[in-house]
């Protein structure tokens, strides 16, 4: 070592970014984003290999008639809305997307469940947006019904947009209570 060299060693430029916070929230999202496509593509691909379309299974025999697995395809928006609308959709759902990853670094630092549900939001409406661009509709199987009240059939992916949303309401809740706390708080002061 030359006389000149410093004995303690300096981070590389690799590690910095591992360590930073930055980075880790984009992980966070793109891990969940992962996730959440793989989930959705793998049970959409074993439907689609495994059953004819309009075909229906009883995985729990129990919860038949309230639960079973139906192979179908929705060409429109939640519950068949809009048929004819399908690439309008996959257009919606794209920007939706760009939208949200453009608005992720602004969310707060504490703001983990909202990371989360960004990411559960994303991946549900790519794993959705996907389908359309190869099936040319949206690939559903999970079949939930009252019968002679209500019939619905949705998929992994809508399942964790609308948890992702649910989450995202939560989180913006509990955020608005704790700036009234503190602002509260102030005002007592």
């Amino acid at each position: 070592m030359s006389q000149g060299a410093s004995s303690e060693r300096t981070p590389s430029d690799a590690s910095r970014l591992l360590e930073s916070s930055t980075f880790r929230r984009w992980i966070v999202v793109l891990l969940v984003i992962a996730f959440v496509l793989v989930v959705d593509r793998v049970t959409k691909q074993y439907v689609v290999d495994h059953l004819h379309h309009g075909e229906s299974v009883q995985p729990i025999p129990a919860l038949y008639p309230y639960f079973q697995i139906t192979f179908t395809e929705n060409r429109g928006a939640a519950f068949g809305f809009l048929p004819q609308s399908g690439d309008v959709f996959l257009i919606i759902a794209i920007l939706v997307v760009a939208a949200m990853l453009i608005f992720y670094p602004r969310l707060p630092d504490g703001a983990w469940g909202s990371r989360i549900a960004t990411g559960m939001i994303c991946g549900g409406a790519l794993g959705n947006a996907i389908d359309r661009l190869m099936y040319g509709a949206v690939v559903d199987f999970i079949h939930y019904q009252l019968p002679g009240v209500v019939s619905n059939v949705s998929n992994i992916a809508d399942h964790a947009i609308l948890a992702g949303v649910v989450l995202l309401l939560v989180e913006s809740w509990r955020m608005d209570a704790r700036m009234k706390r503190s602002e509260h708080a102030t005002e007592t002061e």
